[in-house]
């Protein structure tokens, strides 16, 4: 692999995690453009392929930072100790971001975005460093396959038959049964990032690390784009052939969910590849670099900001009301349209997390997790 580092991986966490936040903070949650919506239960938005994309880097990291160090002969071991401490700071971030700023713990959700994450990259690393590549493709199968039966056959304790609905399929009876009054608050009978619908997302994390091992198999440009874009549509192709069995669902990351969006990520980063580091046009990507180059600390940083914008109170034609609402009200409610005002306030978030994320990119400070 050559020595200068890919653009294409940077810009692609920049544009991911970009997307993440902007999804997350519209401006009203009543008025949405669909694409920046979930899917409500089965199929899939563009926001749904967004944390997928996520753990699908996650993937690549592993093989371009664990693969090196194993070259440069770094024991195991010392590779598994490195990468659970980082899980265990993940979850622990993860947690704390969940408990602001009222640390109920007996309320507290304990799945989350920062847990699975720091869930599925230690056991990716540890599938990695111990599993050969043949290993890795038939336990990644083995998970699937074994998914997808496990949720359309075994029947639910006490609901009857197996099914694929909202807070009475098989995923949903484990987070029940394991995490009773500390899942998402919005759902109460099933959590989006729970405890079964992990398994899979490690094989999201698993498709990224297939990815990075293209990357550093070959240094021709022509082979590296060929190769992912071959897999990127077989991966869509399978995804969708799937999806008339087991529908694309995030909240279950259902098996065809993991080929389908694995799939796009594939297409997505070859894009990025031969925009940036095969034609050279560079330029249009600093602001995502700068997003992309400490993206937990700005994806962290944009959870306690939303949180504090809710919490403090502003006086505004003679009431209290939060911060969030009068910037919204003064800003943009009064001559945009709904929606389009409701996505400036999204940007508004962006702008304002762009600051400290250009500091640290200009002093080239990185927050390691």
């Amino acid at each position: 692999m050559p020595k200068q580092r890919i653009l294409a991986l940077d810009v692609f966490r920049g544009i991911t995690i970009f997307a993440m936040i902007l999804v997350n903070n519209p401006g009203s949650w009543s008025h949405v453009y669909s694409p920046m919506l979930h899917a409500k239960w089965h199929g899939c938005t563009p926001t749904d392929l967004i944390f997928p994309f996520f753990l699908f880097i996650v993937g690549v990291a592993i093989e371009l930072s664990m693969g090196g160090q194993l070259r440069k002969g770094t024991p195991k071991s010392t590779l598994v100790k490195k990468s659970l401490i980082r899980s265990l700071k993940l979850i622990g971030l993860g947690l704390l971001l969940t408990a602001f700023p009222y640390f109920d713990l007996a309320n507290l959700r304990f799945p989350g975005v920062l847990q699975r994450i720091g869930v599925v990259y230690f056991i990716s690393t540890v599938m990695y460093l111990y599993m050969s590549p043949r290993a890795l493709v038939i336990s990644s199968s083995a998970i699937l396959i074994g998914y997808w039966l496990c949720m359309t056959l075994i029947p639910v304790p006490g609901m009857g038959a197996a099914n694929l609905e909202p807070g009475t399929n098989l995923a949903a009876w484990i987070d029940q049964q394991v995490l009773t009054g500390h899942m998402w608050s919005q759902t109460k009978t099933w959590d989006p990032e729970g405890l079964f619908s992990t398994l899979p997302a490690i094989v999201t994390c698993l498709l990224g690390v297939a990815c990075g091992k293209i990357l550093t198999g070959y240094t021709s440009d022509k082979d590296r784009l060929t190769k992912w874009g071959l897999a990127g549509t077989a991966l869509l192709i399978g995804g969708l052939g799937w999806s008339l069995f087991f529908p694309l669902n995030k909240a279950l990351w259902t098996s065809s969910f993991v080929l389908y969006t694995a799939g796009w990520a594939f297409l997505g980063l070859a894009a990025c590849y031969w925009i940036l580091d095969v034609k050279g046009w560079k330029k249009w990507s600093v602001p995502f670099v700068i997003y992309g180059m400490n993206a937990i600390t700005v994806f962290f940083l944009s959870g306690v900001i939303a949180k504090l914008f809710g919490l403090i109170k502003v006086s505004w034609e003679g009431e209290a009301v939060s911060l969030k609402f009068f910037l919204q009200e003064a800003l943009f409610n009064g001559w945009l349209t709904p929606k389009n005002a409701s996505l400036a306030g999204a940007f508004l978030m962006m702008v304002i997390l762009f600051i400290p994320a250009y500091f640290m990119w200009k002093k080239n400070i990185v927050i390691k997790v």
